[in-house]
């Protein structure tokens, strides 16, 4: 009789993958923000409240007035927040079952994913600083209930002219578009960024996220919003903050502290993220609320 299959598993060596959580996304806000190092975990935005008087096709001879600009007597100051967590792990496992991956690294870069998420989750939910939070009311449109059509994706276009970066959206708001388009006999062009294509608007690229929420309107219809962004500090657009001088350039603010081993051989290590965000005018953020999906 010949040896079989299972039984020459158990002398055989396998390969083994790193643990896999199946929730991670692209956190591809993460990605598209351009982020601000901040000192002392305070970002202060300064506003210009009173323009510099001009003249223009005046005569010779005509006074040039004098002028200066004027800022925000009280700006409003941004403090960082924060996302953390304990990771523990018994010290033996590290000594004793350490190859082929490493348990400790393991475990914090789950720990960091997790936090990551939730960091994404906060620029857009947070009730003191999310996007949709902050958005200025003048900034928010209003949807019919309805998948959002053409017109809708044009009004909020016509809310943030001044160079647009992307529109941010829930994959099933997106499908919603993307069949009122083909009902209408319309494609949507596409364009590449970080080597993966994404559906455009006017030539603006639509951004996948499942952290915009999906609600339950009147009739038990599903709704979300999208959101249209301008990004970057010469913009006066939308930045990303963190805290200057912590963590590395492949984790900006991301701090790991051993905080100690108990009496159980218990290793505990504290993570944690430092981070916000500014809209530094508000007319960086069009929202349209109530489109159905």
């Amino acid at each position: 009789m010949a040896l079989n299959t299972s039984a020459a598993q158990v002398l055989a060596s396998s390969t083994k993958g790193a643990p896999i959580w199946e929730d991670i996304t692209p956190r591809w806000l993460l990605k598209l923000l351009p982020w601000l190092p901040v000192k002392a975990g305070i970002f202060r935005i300064n506003q210009v409240t009173r323009p510099s008087e001009v003249i223009s096709e005046h005569v010779e001879g005509t006074r040039v007035p004098d002028s200066w600009a004027d800022y925000e007597a009280n700006p409003k100051e941004i403090v960082l927040s924060t996302v953390q967590t304990v990771v523990q792990i018994h010290t033996r496992i590290p000594d004793l079952f350490n190859s082929p991956h490493d348990q400790l690294r393991e475990q914090l870069r789950l720990a960091i994913e997790a936090i990551k998420e939730r960091k994404e989750d906060l620029l857009i939910n947070s009730p003191s600083f999310g996007l949709l939070t902050v958005a200025a009311e003048r900034m928010r449109l209003q949807g019919t209930g309805e998948p959002p059509t053409p017109d809708d994706m044009d009004n909020l276009v016509s809310l943030v002219w001044k160079k647009p970066g992307f529109f941010l959206a829930h994959p099933v708001a997106i499908a919603a578009f993307g069949r009122e388009c083909n009902a209408r006999g319309l494609s949507l062009e596409t364009v590449e960024i970080f080597g993966v294509p994404f559906s455009t608007w006017r030539g603006i690229p639509i951004v996948p996220t499942d952290k915009v929420p999906i609600t339950r309107g009147e009739k038990k219809r599903l709704l979300s919003s999208i959101l249209l962004l301008r990004v970057g500090e010469q913009e006066q657009g939308v930045v990303g903050l963190h805290q200057d001088g912590i963590g590395s350039e492949a984790l900006p603010s991301f701090n790991v502290r051993l905080m100690g081993i108990d009496q159980s051989a218990v290793a505990r290590y504290l993570v944690t993220a430092y981070f916000s965000i500014a809209v530094l005018a508000n007319d960086a953020v069009g929202v349209l609320h109530g489109v159905g999906v």
